[in-house]
């Protein structure tokens, strides 16, 4: 794996911590989400016009890919609904790893060497300690249920984009489709949020929309990547974004003990680093 596709699933790991970020400080973090995907919509509605269409058999993944996407916003909804972010979210993306490293051994036959594996075991220790005195406090049964339902459905996705992208001849249109689908997550969480869209104010609808664009950029650069590396390696490099988080909440929203947020980001880091060298 190359600095530079290091760097790309790097930086699509922070922007992905941003639009989370965003969704945290929200009131209403559903009717959120619904924004996110809508702001998934806007270019990518512009861009399949203008771009060639994808393969016919990458077409099944990116319909596949959206089924599951909606898996994936129910399960986050209703986690947040039962537990607290920093309790939820690194459950969520811990398991997610290790989870498309198996997937990927099995349906796409990549084997990622011991060095690989130690690699992702780090980066998962990195993300339980990144919040271990919330998860210490004790994890709901319904939280822990929709929390592992998230990181399940998260790693499912990520396989099947990681598959799709590369049979669709031209990855620019594949993240374009799979972006455009978004309208149908749009669309459902609108109409079951109807009577408060009308409400909300301006600011919410713009930092919504503002973390769809932020969310689908990233999501781009990690479909890039999955065409130059083996995808159990791009989602473990990829959930270092919650140490993205982690910062981004202490710096700006001055959340927790900074002492274990640095020792985190170490652990990630040493992590990151026994993947680069090994694949």
């Amino acid at each position: 794996m190359t600095l530079f596709i290091i760097a790309i699933i790097l930086s699509a790991a922070l922007l992905h911590a941003v639009w989370n970020a965003i969704v945290k400080t929200a009131a209403d973090r559903t009717t959120t989400l619904g924004l996110v995907a809508f702001g998934h919509v806007i270019p990518s509605a512009v861009m399949i016009t203008i771009l060639p269409l994808p393969s016919a058999e990458s077409f099944v993944y990116i319909l596949l890919s959206t089924v599951v996407h909606f898996g994936y916003y129910y399960m986050l909804g209703r986690a947040y609904q039962h537990g607290d972010l920093s309790v939820v979210y690194p459950i969520a993306r811990g398991i997610v790893p290790a989870l498309v490293g198996i997937w990927a051994m099995i349906f796409a036959g990549e084997v990622l060497p011991l060095q690989a594996w130690a690699g992702i075991a780090v980066i998962a220790l990195g993300i339980q300690l990144s919040s271990w005195k919330a998860l210490r406090s004790g994890v709901g049964r319904a939280a822990l249920g929709f929390a592992a339902g998230t990181g399940f459905c998260i790693s499912i996705y990520s396989l099947v984009d990681g598959i799709g992208v590369r049979l669709s001849g031209n990855t620019l249109s594949y993240w374009a489709w799979g972006a455009f689908l978004h309208i149908f997550i749009a669309g459902f969480i609108a109409v079951r949020k109807r009577s408060t869209l009308a409400a909300l104010p301006r600011r919410t609808w713009i930092l919504g929309i503002a973390g769809g664009l932020v969310s689908m950029t990233a999501y781009g650069l990690v479909l890039y990547a999955k065409n130059f590396a083996p995808l159990g390696a791009v989602s473990a490099l990829r959930e270092t974004s919650v140490i993205f988080a982690a910062l981004i909440g202490f710096f700006f929203l001055k959340e927790g003990y900074w002492i274990r947020r640095l020792g985190s980001a170490v652990l990630m880091a040493c992590g990151v680093a026994l993947i680069g060298m090994a694949v």
